[in-house]
């Protein structure tokens, strides 16, 4: 189910998409108190693996582990069961990978969660990436148009127990008809107006929350800012 009351602050995720750790790490002390979660993907992690996700939980940083999870059901099951020994919020994996891996991730993470004591984190199920457009999906064989590619693969993470959806902020509106408020949804390619990208479907964040999301992931519109804490502000008040 989605959080509910959530305030500005909670709703953005930072995206730490940086190679070294103590530039990712000046921007979790700099936002302390000020944003909760931070995004730590493949490009961090794969410099800094589990040393990272430790250090910045110690800063007391809420954790959205971003490595998208795409391989044969037990080996997906295998690898998300040492995430119960990490401190994370959230991570994701892909729909692609169909209804069973899901299903198996789904359980595995709350056998583990409940083994250790410890909360569960959400599973989150990357349904079309914001990169994407109905001719790159063409590209690799999928000729559904976007909407019905989406809310395909939302219906399979929906039967395997998956808790939420990464997905563009311009499919929050038909989700929501479909599925009320069953997932908890997180929205990247997040743009303040005026800001260029590299994604084809983004939405600004008064929009995206107005339209049901729960979660913002914002990154370069943060840090390549000139003054990224105003930045913080705005995006605050644009939610608001």
């Amino acid at each position: 189910m989605p959080e509910t009351n959530l305030k500005p602050d909670e709703r953005i995720i930072l995206a730490l998409d940086f190679p070294d750790f103590d530039e990712a790490e000046k921007w979790v002390r700099k936002f302390q108190g000020k944003i909760h979660t931070f995004k730590v993907g493949p490009i961090l992690y794969l410099n800094h693996g589990r040393d990272v996700l430790n250090r910045f939980s110690d800063l007391g940083a809420q954790l959205f582990l971003d490595l998208k999870f795409h391989d044969i059901p037990s080996t997906v099951e295998k690898t998300v069961r040492q995430l119960a020994e990490l401190s994370i919020n959230m991570f994701t994996l892909h729909a692609l990978g169909g209804f069973e891996m899901m299903k198996r991730v789904s359980e595995s993470v709350k056998e583990e969660a409940d083994k250790m004591s410890k909360a569960k984190p959400l599973t989150l199920a990357v349904t079309v990436l914001t990169s994407h457009d109905e001719n790159t999906l063409k590209e690799i064989g999928i000729n559904n148009s976007t909407k019905d590619e989406v809310l395909k693969l939302a219906g399979v993470a929906d039967k395997a127990g998956i808790d939420g959806l990464v997905c563009s902020g311009q499919e929050l509106e038909f989700i929501k008809q479909e599925f009320a408020d069953r997932f908890t949804l997180v929205i990247p390619g997040i743009r303040p107006a005026s800001k260029s990208h590299d994604q084809k479907r983004v939405m600004t964040p008064g929009d995206a929350v107005s339209n049901g999301a729960d979660y913002l992931v914002i990154g370069r519109a943060i840090t390549e800012a000139e003054n990224p804490e105003d930045m913080i502000e705005q995006i605050k008040i644009d939610i608001s």
